[in-house]
């Protein structure tokens, strides 16, 4: 991998699991995830010893898996960790696709460890990896509530038109992903943080 010093080996795409949960701010990460496996045509199976759903892949020519924890999301430190555990993955060599209320529905940010600014599946990974923040996260943007009321925010669905800017920001997120395996992480970086919905 072309790096600037950033070796990727899992992603992890979070969300809840349940038709209940399709599609939700909160499983943005997920859906996201599920775009890069039919980009790069890797299939997600169900591994019960790892709590998720895993597959095994090659982004430009580099092997990564993916993975999406099928425990709730406060939970999904629990296959994280089980599937870095037995891969030998460091917390460094790993990328998590979230949902973000600090930033607008369609714009993202690509990060190094930092804060876990109150995210639960955030806080269960970082426990799960020996209470180590060193991992990479891309945010996604979903907004704030206008009413405050955050739990009914992050488990409904955009409007129509914050989605048209989801799905441009999903198209920009795997432009940038494959930055991130060919041309490094700083320019990875200016391609994801730079980008703004239409």
């Amino acid at each position: 991998m072309a790096n600037d010093n950033c070796t990727i080996k899992l992603i992890v795409g979070l969300g809840n699991v349940g038709s209940e949960y399709d599609h939700t701010r909160h499983n943005i990460g997920y859906d996201c995830l599920v775009k890069l496996a039919d980009k790069y045509k890797i299939t997600l199976n169900p591994e019960g010893k790892f709590s998720g759903l895993l597959g095994r892949g090659k982004i430009e020519g580099e092997e990564v898996r993916l993975l999406f924890p099928t425990t709730f999301m406060n939970l999904s430190g629990r296959a994280v960790g089980a599937v870095c555990t037995f891969f030998k993955i460091k917390p460094e060599e790993v990328l998590v696709l979230h949902d973000d209320l600090d930033l607008n529905p369609g714009f993202m940010k690509l990060k190094f460890g930092g804060g876990l600014a109150g995210h639960n599946g955030l806080k269960s990974i970082t426990s799960s990896l020996a209470n180590s923040q060193n991992y990479y996260r891309l945010r996604l943007g979903i907004g704030k509530p206008p009413s405050g009321e955050v739990i009914n925010w992050v488990l409904g669905r955009p409007s129509s038109d914050d989605q048209k800017k989801i799905d441009d920001m999903y198209e920009a997120a795997l432009i940038g992903i494959d930055k991130l395996f060919t041309q490094g992480l700083s320019k990875a970086t200016a391609a994801i943080n730079g980008f703004k919905p239409n």
